[in-house]
Formats: C-alpha cells, structure tokens, sequence
C-alpha cells in the first residue's frame, strides 16, 4: 500500500489526510505545532494516525509522497532530506485535483485575491451553478472532493500553494497583479516569487481562459515571454482595444464571450478603483461561463464584499473607523489610501516580510495625519516614516492602538488599520487582529 504523509494538520493538511484514507493510501499526519481539538477529533474519527509537537523523521521520510502545508517553507530542513530522497511533495490542491474532473476556477494576485474569488463564487452561485469555494477560503478542496463534491470549484491560491503544483490545471485562472510580497520566503528575489504566481497558467490548453491585468507592466512583460496555450482575456482602465474588459465614460464594459455588457462603475455595491478590476475579471469568468448578463448585474449590485478588506467598523463622534487588516503587504495598503477622501490616522505595523514601504510614501505624505504602529519591532517603520507625519507613536496591543489613533483624530477623519505587515507577531492571524480591532473600536 502507498504510504501517503501530510505534513501539516490544519484544514488543508486534514482535508488531504481524509481524501488519501478514501482512495486507499495508508496516511500519516504531522505537525510541528500543536492541532486544534476539532481536528484531532476527525482524525481519530477516521482512525488515521497523527503526531503532534514533533515531526518523527523515521515516520516522515518512508513516504512515497508528501502533502506538504503551503505554510512550511521549501527550505525547512525536513523537507530537504525528503527532496534529497528524491521523494514527491505536493500540495492539497495537486493532490486533490487527482481525483475530480470539476471545472476548476483559480484565482491568484498580491492582492485582490479574497475579494475576486467571493465575488465569481458569488455571481456563479446566484445564476444556479452548482459552485463552491476552496483553496484559502472554506473548506479545503481535498475535504470537499472526498465528502461533498461540487460541479465547479472557485479556488483561492497564494504563492505557496502554486509552488506544489504540477499536474493540476485551472480550467479558467484570473491573475489580478504582480507586486513584492513574501519575499522572505523567495531568497528576497522578486524574480522568484513572479515566476511563482505564474505558474497558474501551467499546464492550460486552448480550451481554457486567461484572465489579467494589462495595466501591470510586470505581468506584461511576463506574459509575453512565455508560451500560454489558453485563449487571453486581458482587462484594463487605460485601454480599450483587444480587452475582454475595459471601462469608458464611468462605464465597465465586459466583451468576453461576444456578448457586451455594460454597467455604470457608480452602480456597482464594491467601490474604489481596486475593486473596479476585480469585478472586471469577475464579470469575464462569468462570460465565459456563458452566465447571463441579467446574472451578472444583479451580482454587481447586491455582493457587499468580505470582512477585513476595507469594511466600514463604525462613525464614533464623527470620526470613521475602517479594517483593512487583510492588508498584510504594501500594495494593498497603496489601495486603501487611493480610496481615502478624508484625513487619515493610519496603523502600520506586524511581521514585515522584506518589505519596501516607498510605493506608499506620496499616499502618506498626501492623507495622513498620524501613523500608530502596532508591532514588535517598529523600528523599520520609524525609519521611513519619523518626521513625514505630525505625529506617529507605538503601540504593544489593538485596544492601545485604537487608543491612540482615536486621540489623533477629529471629527471628519479616518481611522484606517491597514498594516502592511502580517499578523503573526502580536495576532492568531489577519482575522484575529481584524476582529480584535471592531471590538476595540466598537468599546470606545
């Protein structure tokens, strides 16, 4: 019998443990750090053999293929000795796509990520299709493959996650956009991590649909060096000819499937210019869906957006409080602030991942008035940003935090937590440190 070991015992990590017990492997999971309750249970449940705490070398290395959690870094000494073994290591979404013929609807980007793939799974739904979300978003893709199967899976995936792909094939892939992220983990070689988020075209025929940005001059400029077998469908702000996608006098105009739909940009719920692309290659993958045009605006009307991305908190004395903590890099935040119409008070700060806070400096010296920054180590953060703004100060925890930012401001301003940085110094993760600040705020 085929030994299958999963490295990691999160949501992915259990998802492929379950899906390899269904197909017949014998399966081992591991995890460094401690598994939560709920899945110790439905392993046990299962009666699949785990460990926690430790990763036992002897349990590890006898495999003939390894599932490996996009959060363990390529280099961890571990997977170097299964690499020098020559042995397979995957992710939960190659492994996965094993065993379904779904139609397969990828989406990746620095940013923007979260947002497209809730509103194609959204408009998909709403016209009848039998769709659900995976990948980073729900429940992991091996789990539903296994348990609760669906015609169409809209799947959300980072860098890590494309990095243990080989044989999987998206059906239709939107790549939103290209800038510095998560460079610690790419050798801080940005060349790397481009050539990661590209590899969602892998594999792609004629049959399937490319969906991007033309506006970004890196994925242009990578696009046209490679050889991608799927039919193109560009988007833009700044051109019209040649693109599925395209807006015009306050107008998104979407032509992907010789079927032009247009909708006034003030008529879609999703506001900002960021968002205006992301419902642009939304509106694409619906068309070649071969989803009405009805469908489609009725979707642009109504979806709202997800929590933790630019969501409106509360007006406390006149001052607006916003959590953008999915914000975890500095493209995203450049985004926040373009939207910003008022004086900010904006809290930076958490794990930096190499980051290069320039693209924001003109946004900043533009809107802001003060800067808290919540972190361990600001001291990056002093650096570049001490004597741009009145004021700029440190804080340990959220609830400081809000503190401060609320002594900032006056009547009229924006309290803004968009951190660059991820969460892992002081927060669970993005969630924990969004949910903590609506708490805080919601006690002022």
């Amino acid at each position: 019998m085929k030994r299958i070991v999963v490295l990691g015992a999160g949501e992915s990590g259990v998802g492929s443990a379950i899906l390899a017990q269904k197909q017949g492997f014998d399966v081992f999971v591991s995890d460094m750090s401690a598994i939560k309750d709920k899945y110790k249970d439905e392993l046990n449940r299962h009666a699949i053999s785990w460990e926690e705490g430790k990763h036992t070398e002897e349990l590890i290395l006898n495999a003939d293929e390894v599932i490996k959690s996009p959060g363990i870094p390529e280099t961890a000494p571990l997977i170097l000795k299964l690499k020098a073994k020559g042995t397979s290591i995957i992710s939960e979404i190659e492994f996965a796509g094993r065993y379904t013929n779904s139609k397969m609807v990828c989406i990746t980007g620095s940013n923007g990520k979260t947002t497209t793939t809730t509103l194609v799974h959204y408009i998909f739904s709403r016209a009848g299709l039998d769709a659900s979300l995976a990948g980073n978003i729900g429940f992991s893709l091996a789990r539903q493959v296994a348990e609760d199967p669906h015609d169409i899976y809209v799947i959300e995936l980072s860098s890590f996650q494309l990095d243990g792909m080989k044989e999987f094939k998206a059906d239709i892939a939107i790549l939103l956009n290209i800038t510095p992220d998560h460079l610690d983990r790419y050798d801080h070689c940005f060349q790397n991590y481009i050539d990661s988020k590209m590899r969602i075209v892998q594999n792609m025929t004629e049959n399937d649909h490319f969906i991007f940005w033309n506006d970004d001059p890196i994925l242009k400029k990578e696009i046209a060096k490679r050889d991608i077998k799927a039919q193109m469908h560009p988007f833009s702000i700044t051109e019209k000819d040649g693109m599925s996608a395209y807006s015009e006098n306050n107008k998104m105009i979407i032509n992907a499937n010789n079927t032009k739909f247009e909708m006034n940009i003030e008529d879609i719920l999703l506001k900002g210019q960021h968002n205006t692309y992301n419902s642009m290659s939304a509106g694409i993958a619906a068309q070649v869906q071969n989803i009405t045009n009805e469908s489609i605006r009725n979707a642009f009307s109504s979806f709202t957006g997800v929590e933790h991305r630019l969501e409106p908190v509360a007006k406390v004395r006149g001052v607006m409080f916003i959590n953008d903590s999915k914000a975890t890099n500095v493209n995203s935040c450049w985004y926040a602030l373009q939207c910003m119409t008022t004086p900010v008070v904006l809290i930076l700060g958490g794990k930096d991942k190499g980051n290069d806070y320039s693209e924001i400096v003109p946004f900043v010296k533009e809107k802001v008035k003060a800067i808290v920054c919540l972190g361990v180590d600001n001291s990056k953060l002093h650096s570049v940003f001490d004597g741009m703004v009145p004021n700029i100060a440190d804080a340990s925890s959220m609830q400081e935090a809000v503190e401060k930012c609320f002594a900032f401001s006056a009547k009229g301003d924006t309290v803004l937590l968009s951190p660059c940085c991820a969460s892992f110094d002081l927060f669970k993760s993005y969630e924990d440190r969004g949910a903590q600040f609506k708490d805080c705020v919601k006690n002022l």
